[in-house]
């Protein structure tokens, strides 16, 4: 079943993922695209039957304010926006911030009545939409997918299994910045559980190399995704006929990598590290989905639950959480505290509870006492966050003993460690990563 959209259109505002989650809670599809989308691009998106133009402090680039194309007017779709005398719908949105359901009730009226949507937004219909995208976008050729074994590079793996079955190639690249046993279960999972087609490479030496001495992290992002790709094409050239990548973007990836309105809050290897000169076309299905629906469209697609409900795991892996300069003994370090904190948090039943936590090992050095004498060693830090849809997160409140017990854990089997830390910061002003 065609499911309608409402399509937001980016004028500036802080909101756009409020709204479009609103949109969504209302049982209707919403995509949120640039404020200069023209016409014709807007007329060849499927089954648009209403406009918001999504007006915001941020609506001034390059000294210039900007707004939407005149000719969006006259499609007769209908169009809200705020203080825009020219739309067939007009509200002030910004005075609901990020009040979800506040904004709900306010869009019910434009939505329904005026646009005559109907609310068949559900990830049935959504896999349903997605596989006949996908199979008219690919046809007989073949997808390469960067399979990391994270939720949403899993989650697409299944979706393009689904849509194009053995013209799915999966390439699982072990960079040396995975987590402990992580290439294994990725091995285990998709080549002997699922059947898929997976290559496997071994680009420990590769990279580490290409990073030695490289401190910036967007620096050390550009160079982890600008190489994945590098890996991805030599691959590529061993088969015939793949013309497409497969990628698990998903829309806070989008929104933290800058769009026209909105500044860069750090890079995604599958949004700003990717090089000039790609030789493949993009597939990206989930790129307008949020974590929270992302996963639902794991369980819809019969996914383990121990699959979809994993823990989060960036692009860059631990490259992102071994902070400044990668070293391999700092690297082994944190590989071997971050899988004491996974064990104990499963044995304490907050691997269920907590959306995100992982350990980081800062590039700098501590005096403390080992053995009963003097030690110059690496701190551990510990974060634990809760969210919805990444774009804001909460700390979780662990227990004492629990952190206790993984404290003196790390303390006593990490090498070259002497302190354990707690990161007490949300997001924002944090981000739930470190780099």
């Amino acid at each position: 079943m065609k499911q309608d959209m409402i399509v937001i259109l980016d004028l500036g505002s802080h909101e756009n993922t409020v709204l479009a989650r609103a949109v969504r809670a209302l049982g209707v599809y919403s995509e949120i695209h640039p404020h200069d989308i023209t016409a014709e691009e807007l007329k060849a998106l499927p089954n648009v039957k209403g406009v918001i133009v999504n007006g915001g402090p941020n609506n001034i680039i390059d000294g210039k304010e900007i707004d939407i194309l005149p000719e969006i007017y006259q499609t007769g779709i209908p169009v809200m926006a705020a203080g825009h005398d020219k739309a067939l719908c007009e509200i002030k949105l910004e005075q609901f911030g990020n009040d979800e359901e506040a904004m709900k009730e306010a869009i019910r009226p434009f939505v329904f009545d005026i646009c005559k949507a109907e609310a068949n937004w559900n990830m049935k219909n959504f896999v349903a939409d997605q596989v006949e995208l996908i199979r008219k976008q690919v046809g007989d050729k073949k997808v390469l997918l960067a399979l990391s074994g994270g939720v949403d590079s899993s989650v697409l793996a299944a979706l393009l299994l689904k849509a194009i079955g053995d013209k799915l190639y999966c390439v699982h690249v072990n960079h040396g910045l995975m987590r402990k046993g992580e290439s294994e279960n990725v091995i285990e999972v998709f080549r002997n559980q699922l059947s898929a087609n997976l290559i496997y490479v071994d680009a420990t030496d590769r990279f580490l190399g290409l990073l030695e001495g490289v401190a910036d992290p967007e620096q050390k992002r550009k160079i982890i995704g600008g190489e994945f790709i590098r890996v991805f094409e030599e691959e590529a050239r061993k088969l015939d006929g793949i013309d497409f990548l497969g990628q698990g973007t998903i829309y806070p990836d989008i929104a933290e990598s800058g769009t026209k309105t909105a500044k860069v809050v750090k890079s995604h290897h599958n949004v700003g590290g990717l090089p000039d000169d790609l030789q493949f076309e993009l597939v990206e299905p989930l790129k307008q989905l949020f974590k929270d629906e992302v996963r639902a469209c794991g369980v819809e697609l019969g996914l383990p639950y121990e699959m979809v409900y994993r823990q989060p795991f960036p692009g860059p892996g631990l490259g992102v959480r071994c902070l400044g300069a990668i070293t391999r003994d700092r690297l082994h370090s944190l590989r071997e505290a971050d899988a004491i904190l996974r064990e104990e948090f499963a044995l304490a039943g907050l691997d269920k509870k907590v959306w995100q936590y992982f350990t980081v090992v800062p590039d700098f050095k501590s005096v403390g006492v080992r053995d009963n004498a003097r030690s110059y060693d690496w701190p551990v830090i510990i974060r634990a966050v809760n969210t919805i849809d990444a774009m804001t997160a909460s700390i979780e409140q662990i227990d004492w003993p629990i952190l206790m017990k993984i404290t003196d854990r790390i303390l006593a089997e990490v090498p070259n460690v002497n302190r354990v830390c707690y990161d007490l910061s949300p997001k924002p002003s944090a981000t739930i990563e470190w780099e």
